[in-house]
């Protein structure tokens, strides 16, 4: 073996070579996301087609975060995707094959009602993770040992302004500017890290969400960590991906209260909203990040949508006047 890494189209072949499929079999890789993963799916001349997980390096299966949280959630009772094996040196995870069809793709030719059904599943999920990772709670599991804590929240907010303002927008930002704009959004941060904190599958969005045999699924919770109960609530609903209307997320943030027995609504949009601040100029680093820097265009269309969710955020709290006057400065949309 060389020095060099073999190709994602190498190793699934050398994989492939390996186990049980028949001669003939195709594969075909995915369209990437903003993870340095890779899926590849396998298609043998007959019977079920399977999904490859590929990592760029080989996977110590003991302490790689996809499988131990996959297996937490799954005693949960969420459905993932069945692990049907690995290759370590070849950084491979073989998975059941759950089609095509994400919660987005499905939301394109839902009905109102087929709509209003899956997102009340979606939010059960949440509901479900929450309760349950209560009952589970324990340093055994990675997830629980790992928080939205103050420095984590100000690296996404900071990660924000070096990819999405620098980078993407080719804002130049004179010291003292960008000392203003961390003197806004520390507290924000601060303020979310003091809050009592759950299990959070951290990317929680139509795009983690597949449809398949009439149910949800989840995948991409390798990132798990502990954080506010608003966070995946508002990686649901003020997604990133698809244009929500402002009566289905509020009837979902009714459905949450109702599930969860919160009676106090008007403090939980108040921080439900936020959290929406600081997930969505999170989503815009990652969106600036990829343009700018991966070279992908394949989020240039989420990011109107985000920057007019977080404009009306914005406008809706007086308390964030200054960290919009600040950003609109250089984000025309927010004005």
């Amino acid at each position: 073996m060389t020095n060099q890494t073999p190709s994602i189209s190498e190793r699934v072949a050398t994989y492939l070579k390996r186990t049980a499929f028949l001669p003939g079999t195709r594969f075909q890789e995915l369209p990437g996301d903003a993870s340095v993963r890779r899926y590849v799916r396998v298609i043998p001349p007959s019977g079920q087609s399977r999904m490859l997980l590929v990592h760029p390096e080989a996977i110590d299966p003991l302490s790689l975060s996809f499988l131990s949280v996959g297996s937490l959630i799954e005693r949960m009772g969420i459905q993932v995707p069945a692990v049907g094996g690995y290759a370590a040196d070849l950084g491979i995870v073989e998975l059941e094959d759950l089609g095509d069809l994400t919660l987005q793709q499905f939301l394109t030719k839902a009905t109102p009602d087929e709509r209003a059904g899956r997102y009340r599943e979606a939010v059960a999920i949440i509901v479900t993770m929450q309760h349950q990772g209560r009952k589970l709670e324990s340093n055994e599991f990675v997830p629980f040992r790992l928080a939205f804590d103050v420095d984590k929240l100000m690296s996404e907010l900071e990660f924000f302004i070096d990819h999405f303002l620098l980078d993407a927008r080719g804002v130049t930002l004179a010291a003292q500017q960008r000392t203003s704009l961390q003197e806004e959004l520390r507290p924000l941060a601060a303020e979310l890290s003091a809050e009592p904190r759950v299990f959070c599958h951290r990317d929680y969005h139509s795009r983690n969400l597949m449809v398949h045999e009439g149910h949800l699924y989840v995948l991409d919770f390798q990132d798990a960590r502990m954080g506010p109960n608003t966070y995946d609530l508002v990686s649901l609903l003020r997604d990133s991906y698809v244009d929500n209307p402002n009566d289905l997320v509020e009837t979902m943030i009714d459905e949450y209260l109702r599930l969860t027995g919160n009676n106090d609504a008007t403090e939980f949009r108040r921080r439900f909203d936020i959290m929406s601040v600081q997930r969505q100029l999170k989503a815009l680093g990652t969106f600036g990040y990829q343009s700018a820097v991966a070279g992908t265009t394949r989020y240039e269309d989420a990011v109107p949508r985000t920057l007019h969710s977080l404009a009306a955020v914005l406008k809706r709290h007086s308390r964030f006047n200054r960290l919009r006057s600040l950003l609109s400065f250089h984000l025309t949309e927010l004005e």
